[in-house]
């Protein structure tokens, strides 16, 4: 089979590997769709990302989904000729977090992508069969890849604790902010005000459902929101962006005993924040990584058409044209970037 891999920053090359096996209780997977995330971006720029560096050759891509092939001698709840999407975090299910449940939090978690463990950008995939989901005839394999972004988006509302008739703001139009928006407005949120410093993305925060949009490089962020609040301020601020201004601007926005979820990742580790906000505001601030059981749900969604995500799709390239795609990236009014494995 042929894989794409990153083998130094800006550089990937074409291998011919083995296609691998099934284990037990694995699946083998012809992947069709993947979807381009900022942290393939940001491997492919700069081949770390915090603690996470690519020391050894590696296939990026983790947003994925195809049509299995081959099955394990012990799986049971799918079979060959599903199309499936591939939860790309597979747990220990040993340490105190999985116990608990909140696996996305396992020390221990082997994550597509991540190194030192590839990714999909290549044309098959042997994976747990118990992190890949069927999916049904009227959610497109394009879409199925979308499930991982979806989640987040879902995790993020979770954690913010969007309740039915919420005023959510969302500070980032990218993937996740959009599809944020998404989780916020199926989770019951009464007004979603989306806030992004490129034009275009606000312009389609508005095509998708935003009831309004702010762009903070030309007017004040916290002031816009209170206007359209009655200077009560929203019930819950979710932070997509990892922009540090929008960090900060967290705790000014949200209504006193409000929620804000920060799942965007900022260039900055440390970023203050007003503490006198959180404490005098009693406000809730919630980190929020990556997600977990989520998938069923994100499916259930594409199904019942509650949730667009490949409206968020702005370009598709196949494998071969892996490099010409991630360049694309660099253009700020777009979205989301997929490549083409298979069909």
């Amino acid at each position: 089979m042929q894989s794409a891999v990153l083998t130094e920053p800006e550089t990937f090359e074409f291998e011919e590997r083995s296609r691998p096996d099934p284990g037990p209780t694995d699946v083998l997977v012809a992947v069709g769709r993947v979807g381009i995330c900022g942290s393939d971006v940001h491997y492919y720029r700069h081949g770390r990302i915090g603690d996470f560096v690519v020391e050894n050759p590696l296939v990026l891509g983790h947003e994925s989904a195809g049509e299995i092939v081959a099955v394990g001698a012990d799986v049971e709840d799918v079979a060959v000729g599903d199309r499936v999407a591939l939860e790309p975090g597979v747990p220990c299910f040993e340490c105190d977090a999985c116990r608990r449940g909140e696996y996305n939090l396992c020390p221990d978690v082997r994550f597509m992508a991540t190194p030192p463990v590839d990714g999909a950008f290549t044309e098959y995939v042997a994976w747990p069969a118990e992190f890949a989901y069927p999916l049904p005839e009227n959610v497109s394999t394009q879409a199925g890849a979308l499930c991982e972004p979806l989640s987040v988006g879902l995790h993020a509302a979770r954690r913010g604790n969007v309740g039915v008739g919420d005023t959510v703001l969302i500070t980032g139009g990218g993937p996740i902010g959009m599809l944020a928006m998404e989780a916020a407005r199926v989770a019951g949120a009464s007004q979603i005000i989306l806030s992004d410093v490129v034009p275009e993305k606000l312009d389609r925060a508005r095509e998708r459902g935003a009831d309004a949009t702010v762009d903070p490089s030309q007017e004040d962020l916290a002031e816009r929101v209170a206007d359209l609040t009655r200077d009560d301020g929203v019930d819950v601020a979710i932070e997509a962006s990892g922009a540090a201004a929008a960090i900060r601007s967290t705790t000014e926005v949200v209504r006193q005993g409000g929620s804000v979820a920060l799942v965007g990742l900022a260039g900055e580790g440390e970023i203050p924040l007003d503490t006198h906000d959180i404490i005098n505001g009693e406000l809730d601030v919630h980190g929020s990584f990556r997600f977990r059981n989520t998938y069923p749900a994100a499916i259930d969604l594409l199904a019942s058409g509650d949730v667009d995500v490949e409206g968020i799709i702005d370009f598709e390239m196949p494998l071969s044209e892996v490099t010409a795609a991630f360049e694309r990236t660099d253009d700020p009014s777009l979205v989301k970037g997929m490549i083409t494995v298979g069909d």
